[in-house]
């Protein structure tokens, strides 16, 4: 698969918890580091399965940026759910592509926020951009 497909497909991915097959190679290394934490695992079933237990409910990716690199690409997300309130979080992730699918993947995420800290943040910083 093309690196805009994969791309694609895990974007699929974070909005509904669903993996494309073949989205991942067998033995992926995934490498998650939130603001106080860092984890790491391998094996697509784990990769998906660490999906679905930090975020259990279907969401929306509204905004992305994708660029394509000479190993796979990098992609810029934000995501929004529902969970008792409407969650933000924004992602930074480097793919690595070998044979058609992620082979190595690394998550930067921002922490998830929760409606209260999405309006203190409305309420004391102006974006120049969304």
């Amino acid at each position: 698969m093309s690196a805009e497909t994969l791309a694609k497909q895990l974007i699929a991915l974070l909005e509904t918890g669903e993996a494309a097959p073949g989205l991942f190679a067998h033995d992926v290394f995934f490498d998650f580091t939130s603001p106080q934490w860092r984890e790491q695992l391998q094996g697509a079933e784990q990769v998906v399965e660490f999906r679905r237990r930090a975020h259990p409910q279907p969401g929306t990716v509204p905004r992305f940026r994708l660029d394509l690199i000479p190993t796979g690409f990098v992609l810029e997300v934000e995501e929004r759910w529902h969970d008792r309130g409407n969650w933000y979080c924004r992602e930074l992730i480097r793919a690595d592509v070998r044979d058609g699918a992620i082979a190595e993947l690394a998550v930067y995420c921002t922490g998830d926020w929760a409606p209260a800290r999405q309006a203190e943040h409305a309420a004391r910083v102006q974006l120049l951009r969304p």
